[in-house]
């Protein structure tokens, strides 16, 4: 079967489903995009590495990629390889050096190591040909209603395009000051906020590049 390299296109966060979100995968090359329902948890743990925060204390995923290095086992890549009543399956491909083997994994957990340890995340083209939204002339669907979109098996995300920076909703802390922004982004990371953290941090950038 083919595989289809992707790549993180974004996170969005579902204004009518309390606590889930959207982890969307862009086809590299391809106007195709490919959403993926996830909890505030596992949200957080992919948000935290692609926006390079520093925790206090490691998470889940960063003990993983820790305990992995020492143990001089890397992961080489994830595979969503299947879905079924609406559910993806992913594995991690892993290798000690001397042999590969397969891990089986949620997806979301499989992406948020894939980001920790420069792994390529691929898809095998007829689950993209199944659950994939092509995207017209670049536009960018914002996901709020995510009832019926298919669902992992239990944040900077890549420059948006013009059309998405357009629909793309304002942000809480549209109104804060500069000091304001920078105070509350250090509370939120001081108490572990991180998915806080990281919308504080995207309102800080917007302010920066325009």
């Amino acid at each position: 079967m083919k595989k289809i390299k992707l790549d993180i296109v974004g996170l969005s966060y579902s204004q009518t489903q309390s606590g889930a979100y959207a982890l969307v995968l862009g086809e590299m090359g391809g106007n195709r995009r490919l959403p993926i329902i996830i909890g505030g948890f596992e949200a957080q743990a992919i948000a935290v590495e692609i926006e390079k925060m520093q925790p206090s204390r490691p998470l889940t995923h960063d003990l993983f990629k820790t305990f992995a290095d020492n143990f001089q086992i890397n992961i080489q890549e994830v595979l969503i390889y299947n879905l079924i009543d609406g559910i993806f399956f992913a594995k991690l491909v892993c290798s000690n050096g001397d042999k590969t083997f397969d891990i089986d994994s949620r997806t979301s957990d499989a992406v948020a190591l894939a980001v920790r340890f420069g792994a390529p995340i691929y898809v095998y083209d007829f689950i993209m040909d199944a659950a994939g939204i092509v995207i017209e002339s670049n536009d960018f669907a914002f996901l709020e209603n995510l009832e019926g979109l298919p669902k992992e098996n239990t944040m900077t995300t890549a420059t948006p395009t013009p059309a998405e920076k357009e629909h793309a909703p304002k942000s809480p802390y549209f109104n804060m000051s500069d000091d304001q922004l920078e105070i509350n982004l250090k509370k939120a990371i001081e108490a572990e906020q991180y998915e806080t953290a990281a919308k504080i941090r995207d309102e800080i950038d917007r302010r920066k590049k325009g």
